[in-house]
């Protein structure tokens, strides 16, 4: 299986260039659609992890493989993807349609615990056989979704978020309650999830909440009480990246919050997310961003998320 592919890889991939905001602003999103495919040979969606979440309505026969899961839709479902699980798409059927919305955690920055769904977690349903009458409702929101996506509304971002939504409890609607909890998850994915719990307690960092407690792997481990080489071994098998990694992908995003959301100074946020030195933050916001944070909270940008 190859690496876990970020947002610039699948733009690359799909689109050979890579939209304007991306990586300027707090979170990502954006939508696309599946255009029929009529001529030569039906390709496939290659096997891995991604680095962002999908909701995807899949029309046309194909088969779609979540790590030891393979479903078939016969004619129409709802998937959804994301970062825990590698995933391959198959096309069948040549005359094939749909539609699909990309976004990345961030963009679900004020909703914490979004991705403890079921249908984001190892042990849920990722794809659901839909009817016609729920096809039509789902393409509803969609389009919902695509129109303010499309709109210059200021808040446009806001209404999209809660269109997603409105699509993920679509979902959860038609998991079987008898099935939410009855699937075998092996120690990585416990130990992952116990960690990614941890490290979302901590935030958002507020004036109730004014500092993190946790920021090394060391530190974490010890929480869980576990060795520090379990919790590595574990992240790395689940999200094909190290624990130093996800945390510092944590931090940025709450000091970019922070920055562009909040009259804190730098000092301050520096203090908050762990920093004993402002230099220390500065260097790490400008090693992940390529400028210093005072840049990024004075750099205006209509399409913020």
């Amino acid at each position: 299986m190859d690496s876990i592919e970020s947002l610039e890889e699948f733009y690359k991939r799909k689109f050979e260039l890579l939209p304007e905001n991306l990586g300027k602003d707090i979170g990502h999103f954006n939508i696309f659609h599946i255009a029929p495919f009529r001529d030569g040979k039906a390709t496939s969606v290659p096997y891995r992890r991604r680095d962002f979440y999908k909701a995807m309505l899949l029309k046309g026969n194909s088969y779609v493989y979540f790590a030891d899961k393979v479903y078939e839709i016969k004619k129409q479902a709802l998937a959804f993807s994301n970062p825990l699980i590698p995933y391959k798409w198959e096309q069948l059927d040549k005359l094939y349609d749909g539609i699909y919305c990309v976004f990345n955690a961030q963009f679900f920055h004020q909703f914490n615990q979004f991705a403890e769904y079921e249908i984001f977690q190892p042990y849920g349903n990722h794809v659901f056989e839909l009817t016609d009458l729920q096809t039509q409702e789902i393409e509803i929101i969609f389009g919902e979704m695509e129109q303010e996506f499309n709109s210059g509304y200021k808040y446009k971002f806001d209404v999209i978020r809660n269109r997603v939504m409105d699509i993920i409890h679509y979902g959860l609607k038609l998991e079987p309650a008898n099935s939410l909890y009855n699937h075998s998850v092996n120690a990585s994915y416990r130990i992952s999830r116990l960690f990614m719990e941890l490290l979302e307690r901590q935030f958002p960092i507020d004036d109730t909440h004014p500092s993190i407690e946790l920021k090394s792997p060391s530190e974490f481990a010890e929480k869980l009480n576990i060795h520090v080489n379990s919790l590595n071994r574990a992240i790395k098998s689940t999200t094909s990246k190290t624990t130093s990694e996800v945390i510092s992908e944590r931090l940025m995003q709450e000091s970019k919050v922070l920055l562009k959301h909040t009259a804190w100074s730098v000092s301050e946020i520096a203090y908050a997310l762990g920093f004993k030195e402002v230099t220390h933050f500065n260097n790490f916001f400008k090693k992940h961003m390529s400028l210093n944070p005072l840049k990024f909270r004075n750099a205006g940008s209509a399409t913020s998320v």
